[in-house]
């Protein structure tokens, strides 16, 4: 289906009625995505395990020898085992799915005279959208009008040189194909093609999909698993060959053996672990960080070093002029945010446009050179732009300023974060002009008159000085500083030279109200914070001082320019601080702190600070200012634009962490109490002291419940006062393995004795004891892995109600096994009495007592160094 034909008028784009009847025809833009699988499949795909599959084959051998009880129980326990895995497995593909929903990319289109920001998908063939320097087309677009701009195509094309476009030329120059970008330039496009009838649409499926790639957590345990596994069966193998020897029976042996190798493997590792990270991504997302990739949150909790930009991120992203300064006279302005309410007062009066030749043409600058637009919803005011451009439309506004027609605007030379200003060509009553706003040193630069007392005057140097020093006063109070200039021209002319300077107008971000807490929050958790801003170097050490950063030592861009990479490595070292910066310098500074090993988590939202973002540990784009390139490039996307988001993401990234470090242990701990258990006790020649069919009940019923809940535990008081982890730091590690050692020898001990303590009194009574012994102990040692260095009386002991049901539900399936007649038989267990009961409790004990005296006695020990 072709919708080339469909056209809209350019200038007011489409009715709500023309969108309804579009969209009917037409569809929503977006690509068919792959339909996930149902949860029959789901469930089915829980059958797909090695382990699984052995379980069937044994469960299938004990039904040809006659075992039906073994073979039924079997079934059962990978039925529960199933059914807890489709839970789980849904839960994270729902947490996941709702990620995606909510990288949807957006739009601005024209519809009913307005531009509005949209979603993405909502576009219909004849809407008039606006793309700028950094936006992904977001659909087939043919141009209606364009001010230089320049397409990266690559992603069609292969080609990574941008191409130059336009409104004329041979049918490709006048076309935007989706999922391309601009680098340079702005433009109007009327939408040709949606969804899948686009170009990009018939070559691939354009998704904004949360990665899915394997996070190196993920991998590591994967090979401890395989490592595990691999030892698990040659033990197997070994206590089948001796049951043999000492005259065991060869079914008896090899369900013993099999039992032996799932007890040893933790098989649901790798899936607890992704299941986990899915639910932190959706509980970071909650706090207004989107994970793009999975890796960004295991990443975070390393950072060591946080390189942030300024405008919006420390400060509100409200900018608000407050002064303009010119050579006849200052002005105050009142007012804040966008709202146009305000005054421009002098002298206690208030002024406007038309009282002053050279605040009129400020104002007149102000509304040309200028992509911002003001909206009234009710008695509130909306902009749609730049900050900055939204700041000077207010201002012009206050000023009573007649507004610009689009009709004289002729030629635009787009701002750039390297070339620092903006200049449009306009006519103006009868003649044409050249209008520019830029950084202070830059438009001065290009100056060589001004206008003074409504006349133009050469620019000497003094009067050069008299401007430097006004704009050093302005930029030492923290204001961000711009620089208006004109020059008439003859229509052709858009060289920005030979200007005549204005006036400089100083507008305020006021810094983020909990910017000094996030700043003392990171220091504590030994995250060094290095500001990189575009502004000059009197506003940035003003900000930088005014939020908490104190002095550090400045460095300009053009001083960075001058350092060899070595050079620059050392003088991050030190605390330091960036103004005047381009976006290749972020990426310089990226590559210099990694090769002091550091681990960088770098802020961007240009379409330039791709590279910087892609390069850093942790790329973070900008969510309400970011270019689109900027958040593809990212690892995570900031929904507010807030600093303190980064840290509390941090702090996310470290609980997760921890969270996986505690299960792993746990999983291992309890494991490890099994094994020593089984395997003593074949060497003692004893009895089994737990079936196969008991083996499994623990490890695929029980222990999945309360590893997924530990997994869900809360951060711990003084998570974000240690020092930020290697990333090389091992998931055990010694301390690790002595906890499993220690764990394991104590629970395969007691469940020992009161094995061969029972065992008088009949080998169905004592296995039951040691089994469900066994299976308490794994229970209540959950609790010592809540912390690994803190008592449960400081994190509370119910501060994790998931984990406190958890426990409750495996204890309860264990008295239904104990005492409920049909899993007696498929477990083949007996009631017990209170003797056994209370020798279990006072043998579980020790389990809680002993690591919360230990960890107690630690806290108290070092108070001031868990505390620094």
């Amino acid at each position: 289906m072709r919708a080339s034909d469909v056209s809209a008028a350019p200038a007011t784009g489409l009715s709500a009625q023309q969108i309804d009847d579009l969209r009917a025809q037409y569809g929503w833009n977006e690509l068919p995505r792959q339909k996930p699988p149902g949860p029959l499949i789901v469930f089915l795909r829980q059958f797909g395990g090695m382990l699984v599959v052995i379980l069937v084959v044994a469960a299938l051998i004990a039904l040809a020898l006659g075992e039906r009880v073994d073979a039924l129980a079997i079934a059962l326990v990978l039925l529960l085992n199933a059914i807890l895995g489709f839970v789980q497995e849904w839960r994270a593909e729902t947490a996941l799915d709702a990620l995606r929903s909510m990288l949807s990319p957006h739009a601005i289109v024209v519809r009913d005279g307005q531009e509005i920001d949209i979603p993405a998908r909502e576009l219909v063939p004849g809407d008039l959208v606006v793309v700028a320097a950094g936006a992904a087309v977001p659909a087939d677009l043919r141009i209606v009008s364009a001010m230089e701009i320049r397409v990266d195509e690559s992603v069609l094309t292969g080609e990574s040189v941008p191409v130059d476009k336009s409104e004329r030329g041979t049918e490709d120059e006048t076309l935007l194909f989706a999922g391309t970008a601009l680098v340079k330039g702005r433009a109007r496009g009327i939408v040709t093609q949606i969804g899948q009838h686009t170009c990009f649409g018939q070559i691939a499926q354009l998704t904004g999909s949360v990665g899915q790639k394997r996070t190196n957590l993920q991998i590591r345990l994967g090979k401890l698993a395989q490592q595990i596994g691999i030892a698990a069966i040659s033990i197997a193998a070994l206590v089948v060959v001796i049951g043999l020897m000492v005259g065991r029976g060869p079914f008896e042996m090899f369900m013993t053996g099999l039992s032996l190798a799932v007890a040893m493997v933790p098989e649901g590792l790798p899936a607890v672990v992704t299941i986990t990270l899915a639910i932190g991504a959706s509980a970071m997302a909650r706090k207004n960080a989107l994970a793009r990739r999975l890796q960004a949150v295991e990443t975070l909790g390393a950072a060591s070093v946080i390189c942030t930009d300024k405008t919006g991120t420390l400060t509100e992203n409200q900018m608000t002029a407050t002064q303009i300064w010119t050579h006849d006279r200052t002005y105050d302005v009142t007012g804040e945010g966008y709202d146009p309410k305000g005054h421009i007062e002098t002298g206690g009066k208030s002024v406007r446009a038309s009282d002053d030749l050279t605040l009129a043409l400020i104002l007149k600058t102000a509304l040309t050179c200028t992509h911002a637009s003001l909206h009234r919803e009710g008695e509130h005011w909306t902009m749609i732009g730049a900050p900055t451009e939204g700041a000077l439309v207010t201002l012009a506004y206050k000023g009573w300023a007649p507004p610009v027609s689009q009709a004289d605007l002729i030629s635009e030379t787009p701002f750039s974060s390297e070339r620092k200003r903006m200049s449009v060509l306009a006519n103006d009553a009868g003649r044409t002009r050249l209008f520019v706003k830029g950084a202070p040193e830059v438009v001065v630069e290009r100056c060589d008159r001004i206008l003074t007392h409504g006349t133009q005057h050469p620019l000497d140097p003094s009067t050069r000085q008299h401007i430097a020093g006004a704009y050093q006063s302005m930029a030492a109070q923290g204001l961000r500083v711009l620089a208006l200039a004109i020059r008439d021209t003859d229509g052709k002319d858009t060289s920005e030279t030979n200007l005549t300077f204005l006036g400089l107008v100083g507008m305020i971000d006021p810094p983020r109200a909990e910017i000094e807490s996030a700043l003392r929050l990171a220091r504590n958790a030994g995250i060094r914070v290095i500001m990189i801003t575009g502004d000059g170097a009197i506003t940035a050490a003003a900000v930088a001082d005014k939020i908490g950063l104190g002095t550090p030592d400045l460095i300009e861009g053009h001083e960075i320019d001058t350092m060899d990479d070595g050079a620059l490595a050392e003088r991050l070292q030190d605390d330091v601080l960036f103004a005047r910066t381009r976006p290749e310098h972020k990426l310089r500074i990226v590559k210099a702190l990694q090769s002091k090993d550091q681990i960088v988590a770098m802020t961007g939202d240009g379409v330039n600070d791709a590279p910087a973002l892609k390069q850093a540990n942790i790329g973070v784009a900008m969510g309400i200012r970011g270019t689109e390139v900027s958040k593809s490039a990212a690892d995570l996307v900031l929904l507010d634009d807030d600093f303190s988001t980064i840290v509390n993401a941090v702090a996310e990234g470290r609980r997760q962490f921890e969270n996986v470090r505690k299960f792993v242990r746990y999983l291992m701990s309890s494991n490890a109490g099994e094994v020593l258990a089984i395997m003593v006790n074949l060497i003692i020649g004893g009895p089994q002291i737990f079936l196969a069919t008991q083996i499994l009940w623990m490890n695929l019923i029980t222990d999945s419940i309360t590893a997924v809940a530990l997994g869900l535990e809360k951060e711990e008081p003084d998570q974000m006062r240690r020092p930020p982890r290697k990333p090389s730091e091992a998931i055990l590690g010694r301390a690790g393995f002595a906890l499993i050692v220690t764990f394991g020898l104590y629970t395969a001990t007691a469940s020992l004795w009161i094995f061969y303590t029972f065992l008088p009194y009949g080998v169905d009574i004592a296995r039951t004891t040691a089994f469900t012994a066994m299976l308490i102990f794994e229970k209540v040692s959950v609790f010592a892995f809540r912390s690994l260095t803190r008592p449960t009386t400081t994190i509370g002991w119910f501060s994790n109600p998931i984990l406190v049901i958890a426990f409750t539900i495996s204890v309860s399936l264990q008295l239904a096994a104990v005492y409920w007649p049909p899993l007696q038989t498929l477990l083949r267990t007996v009631p017990l009495g209170i003797e056994h009961w209370s020798i279990i409790c006072l043998l579980a004990a020790p389990l809680i007592i002993v690591p919360e005296l230990a960890k107690a006695v630690r806290t108290h020990r070092t108070p001031k160094t868990e505390g620094a």
